[in-house]
């Protein structure tokens, strides 16, 4: 029998404030755009697009622009979904 290779979906571990806090935390901590925002659309998928684009006052399909790799989103953009998934980015001394 052949095994059965499914594709790997972080979402499905973003399930608590921690892992959330933790994962964004890494992705930050990378200093590497692309990857933040992949990230962020992790936690999305996790939280739910529909939820997460209305409580950011953003259109899902606007939401999925964003969030869709190479996009270019605006600060403003990407802090309103943060602030809608309810966590908060900091900055610590190096």
């Amino acid at each position: 029998m052949k095994p059965m290779i499914t594709e790997f979906d972080p979402a499905a571990y973003l399930d608590n404030e921690e892992v959330i806090a933790e994962y964004l935390s890494a992705a930050l901590s990378a200093s590497d755009l692309e990857l933040l925002l992949t990230a962020i659309g992790n936690v999305v998928k996790a939280r739910g697009m529909t939820q997460i684009a209305r409580e950011a006052g953003l259109g899902r399909a606007s939401l999925y622009q964003a969030l869709a790799p190479g996009a270019k989103p605006r600060f403003e953009t990407v802090m309103k979904i943060i602030q809608a998934l309810g966590v908060k980015l900091q900055v610590h001394a190096a």
